[in-house]
């Protein structure tokens, strides 16, 4: 998607027009976390994104968060 443009992008699918997006390709499976040591193991599944969901948004450019802090307490966390 980043060919098509460089820019943040939202599809939202219907009936006609989901058949645009029927190319096979290798998308990054929902909940995958990224470790270089696993990549190579098939962190990206077959899809048609057109036939896998409702909408699809894109971000060209993301950044990492910061992990909420964790306090513990007398009763676990």
């Amino acid at each position: 998607m980043h060919k098509a443009g460089a820019f943040d992008k939202l599809f939202i699918f219907t009936e006609e027009n989901r058949n645009y997006f029927t190319d096979w390709i290798g998308h990054r499976a929902i909940g995958v976390v990224y470790n270089p040591e696993y990549e190579q193991f098939g962190n990206y599944v077959p899809s048609q994104v057109g036939n896998r969901y409702d909408a699809f948004i894109f971000l060209d450019q993301t950044k990492a968060l910061r992990p909420l802090e964790v306090v513990a307490t007398s009763i676990g966390v």
